[in-house]
Parts: C-alpha cells; structure tokens; sequence
C-alpha cells in the first residue's frame, strides 16, 4: 500500500474511486412535471379525434362492403357470413381457424394460407383481443367477417412486422375445429 502512495497514477486513480463511492450515494429525485390541465386537454382532444377518425373509416368499410354487422360493446363488430349449426365457442376450448387478415384499405396482412392455421385457447388472451372475443360469438364451421378496430388489436405500436401503428383490422375467419 505504501508504493501505491507514492506512485502519483495510483494515488489518482485511489481518490477517483473515493469520490465515485461518495457520489453513488441516493440522492433524492429530481421533480418531475406533473400533467398540466392544458396539456391533458389537449390530449384527451387529439385522442378523441383519433377515435373518431377511425369510426368513421370502420363506417365508411362497412358501407363499401355493404356489410350489416353486429356490435359489440368495445367497438368490435362481427358479421356470421356463413352460420353452422354447432355448439357456441366456450372460453379455455382450443379453437383453430383459417383466416384472412386485411387491413382496412384492404391490403392482405396475414392468412392462413401463407402464415399457417391459427389455434389458440379461447378467451385467454393468446390472439387479439377484438379475435378472442368474436370468437366466442361464434360455432365450429362459422366463416364471419370481423371488424377490429385498433385498441382491441395492436393498438399504438403494431406489432413490428407487418401490422403498422394504430390498425384497424380486419379478419375473414372460418372456425375449422374446436376441442376441449
């Protein structure tokens, strides 16, 4: 120890490391801004016009594809375009479908053709929301349209591959099997 001191670099270096010891101490936190009533405002203003910028897309799809769908309370909204006589999807059942995934220009996103047959538990939160709950709308050999609109899917960040920010799908699903 006692060349170390005589030694100026070590002698630096020792006092460095005294000095970066004493600073790691917790200091407070700095205070941060909290949300200012204008701020907020217009938050809740630019969020509103988003919503409905997209309500007015999913109506305006809608009346293109002269669609009748059944809505839900979230904001999805389904359509059995070809009904089967099963029993209804009950949650935690295994459920496979065959699908077209579309956003709503109309560009093909997923399907199952290229991307494989989805399974997937019902009601478990394993797919999309807005998919889980139509799915449980619907019975073994179903084929309907379903129409979600982006806070039941990917919502603000897509899903980093082919699904951009802030979608709105759409899916044309067939249920092919459902199992215990």
């Amino acid at each position: 120890m006692r060349m170390a001191m005589k030694n100026p670099v070590s002698l630096s270096l020792l006092l460095l490391l005294g000095m970066m010891l004493v600073s790691c101490r917790e200091q407070p936190a700095p205070k941060v801004q909290t949300e200012t009533p204008q701020l907020k405002e217009s938050l809740e203003k630019a969020n509103r016009y988003l919503v409905a910028e997209e309500e007015e897309d999913i109506q305006n799809y809608i009346a293109r594809h002269k669609l009748a769908p059944i809505a839900t309370g979230t904001g999805l909204r389904y359509q059995v375009t070809q009904s089967a006589t099963g029993d209804s999807i009950r949650p935690g059942q295994r459920v496979s479908i065959d699908y077209v995934l579309y956003n709503i220009m109309g560009d093909v996103l997923y399907s199952s053709e290229k991307d494989g047959v989805k399974t997937f538990e019902a009601g478990c939160g394993d797919v999309e929301a807005g998919l889980d709950e139509a799915i449980l709308h619907l019975r073994k050999g179903e084929v309907a349209t379903v129409i979600i609109p982006s806070h039941l899917a990917h919502g603000l960040q897509g899903d980093h591959d082919r699904i951009p920010p802030r979608a709105t799908l759409i899916y044309i699903v067939k249920i092919i099997d459902v199992k215990e």
